[in-house]
């Protein structure tokens, strides 16, 4: 997953000048999907290390994505207040400093040698992250014409996969790379493999920084949020619709399976029935993972015009279903492949289930899309439950969760997301 919707879609308001061109402002947003996209595919990359580091367990390692996305669910309702009293553009710079303050920690967190302080500054950068999405995607949907506005938003998202597909590849061996096996660890090797991510995340920072100052400057459009039509609406809430609730549902459990399968990858990759790779080596194949999902949103772009959303997703989910069969059932280059391919599969699947969600909610939608982004923290529950299997009958068969995941995404695209209306007397 690695790219989230607006959490509280808004009513926007722009200027006259809506038609104009925002090439440069719309260049500058991309930037953050971009980064948002390459720190958070960098997880993948730290489970391993850090694993290797603290003689961790697959649960204790899981508590990276626990952190991480479990500042999703904290985080999202008081950044939309946040932005609410600052505004957007504040919003972002908000959200750049403190992605920016959680980079840095990583430099205590290496040098004390604490799994505790490497945590809380995941979960800091993930805040910063949270406050970024809440705040940037408004925006991207404003400058320029509505009706282009699902485009602008598919492309800074195909940007976001980007920056998850080159993250792993970049960085991801230079990290690895410092993994040293020793028949007995010591606390200089330790210091030796804390060290690697000082320079990535520091330089990350400063990237964070630099963009932070950028934003501080650059004049985009002010846009303001004005309240829904009809104030005075009928009594009810977005959760009297069925299609949304189990939605949300689809959205946790999606979340769920993409992260974490990716958190797996590099340890699957690395075991001897399977390609027997090196961390270093395996963390390259994290890219293909990732840029998968990124040529399937273009493909699906395409193919979903004349194919209905539900049926793509529920195709794209029982592909899955039979990749990670193969994963599990089979071994070598055969079992490796299949995994990746699964990227693939995930293209279209939290754009369609979002939009398939909110359909038809009206007065409603913002409450809804309040609800489906805190149904992200599926991305901190299921692979902890994963690492939890992992530990008990082992990686491979561990992959029975995204299974059950991709699953219920299967009957969602076939039968729960057919919008049901509940009228109140």
């Amino acid at each position: 997953m690695k790219d989230a919707s607006v959490a509280e879609e808004a009513n926007i308001t722009s200027s006259p000048e809506q038609h104009k061109s925002y090439r440069v402002e719309l260049i500058s947003l991309t930037t953050l999907f971009f980064m948002w996209g390459f720190l958070t595919s960098l997880n993948d990359v730290l489970i391993p290390y850090l694993r290797n580091m603290f003689e961790l367990s697959y649960t204790q390692a899981m508590l990276i994505q626990f952190c991480f996305f479990g500042a999703y669910f904290i985080v999202s309702i008081p950044a939309g207040a946040l932005i609410s009293r600052i505004g957007y553009q504040r919003g972002i710079v908000t959200g750049l400093i403190i992605a920016c303050i959680g980079c840095l920690m990583f430099y205590p967190a290496s040098s004390m040698g604490v799994y505790g302080i490497f945590l809380a500054a995941l979960f800091v950068l993930a805040s910063g992250i949270t406050i970024l999405q809440v705040a940037a995607n408004p925006y991207v949907s404003v400058l320029g014409n509505p009706k282009t506005a699902s485009s602008r938003l598919t492309l800074t998202q195909a940007f976001n996969s980007f920056g998850t597909t080159i993250a792993p590849i970049l960085i991801g061996p230079l990290i690895l790379a410092a993994i040293v096996v020793t028949a007995s660890s010591t606390q200089s090797v330790a210091e030796q493999q804390a060290e690697a991510v000082q320079i990535p995340y520091l330089l990350l920072g400063g990237a964070l920084l630099v963009l932070a100052i950028i934003f501080s400057y650059i004049k985009l459009p002010k846009i303001a949020t004005k309240a829904e039509e009809g104030k005075a609406m009928s009594s009810g809430s977005a959760m009297q619709y069925p299609h949304l609730m189990l939605g949300a549902v689809g959205i946790f459990v999606y979340v769920g399976a993409e992260v974490g399968i990716g958190s797996f990858l590099i340890s699957f990759l690395s075991m001897e029935s399977i390609a027997g790779l090196e961390e270093a080596s395996a963390a390259k194949y994290i890219g293909y993972y990732f840029g998968g999902a990124m040529v399937g949103r273009f493909i699906g772009a395409a193919v979903m015009q004349k194919i209905a959303a539900g049926k793509a997703l529920a195709f794209n989910a029982t592909a899955a279903i039979i990749l990670i069969c193969v994963a599990i059932l089979t071994s070598g280059y055969m079992a490796m492949w299949a995994i990746l391919l699964v990227g693939f599969c995930n293209s279209i699947m939290f754009p369609t289930i979002f939009s398939l969600a909110i359909h038809g909610l009206k007065e409603h939608t913002s409450q809804g899309s309040g609800i489906l982004c805190l149904s992200i923290v599926g991305g901190a529950i299921l692979p902890l439950l994963q690492g939890m299997l992992a530990d008990s009958i082992g990686i491979q068969l561990a992959f029975i969760i995204p299974v059950v995941c991709y699953a219920y995404i299967v009957y969602y695209g076939l039968v729960g997301c057919k919008p049901k209306f509940t009228t109140t007397l």
